[in-house]
């Protein structure tokens, strides 16, 4: 089953490589006798479904999550295989958004209103007459 990251790209199923292990968490003796644990692994470097630009933009930004150009990501929240299959995909179709999405605006420094100012030392005043409040009587 191809995994569509998006509409302009889709990763053949050829590409993905599944392992299965046991998984810890809920289940009772059913988890001592299957698989339900996924690993699914894609290499970001041989994708034939990537543009050299968009393989560069992944290698830079999840440069820490990959082990030789290869992205893995594990799904053992289900007890069923089929489900923890099903997150698998979606996990790696997330992380891959993610690191084709485009740069967020930069930000503009502003300085703050005047009235801003006012607002924000008044409530400063505020504090202080509160805590001025609490205290001990002096003993004048």
């Amino acid at each position: 089953m191809d995994l569509e990251v998006f509409p302009a790209l889709t990763i053949p199923a050829s590409e993905l490589r599944w392992r299965f292990s046991r998984s810890s968490g809920p289940g009772g003796q059913h988890v001592n006798t299957s698989d339900s644990r996924v690993e699914l692994s894609w290499s970001v470097a041989d994708s034939s479904a990537l543009s050299d630009e968009q393989r560069a933009l992944l290698t830079t930004r999840l440069g820490r999550r990959l082990v030789a150009g290869v992205l893995t990501v594990a799904a053992s929240e289900q007890r069923s295989q089929l489900r923890n299959r099903e997150i698998a995909l979606a996990k790696l179709a997330g992380l891959i958004t993610t690191g084709l999405a485009p740069d967020a605006a930069q930000r503009r420094p502003t300085k703050p209103t005047r009235a801003s100012g006012r607002r924000h030392q008044a409530a400063k005043v505020q504090r202080s007459a509160t805590k001025r409040q609490r205290q001990r009587p002096s003993a004048e």
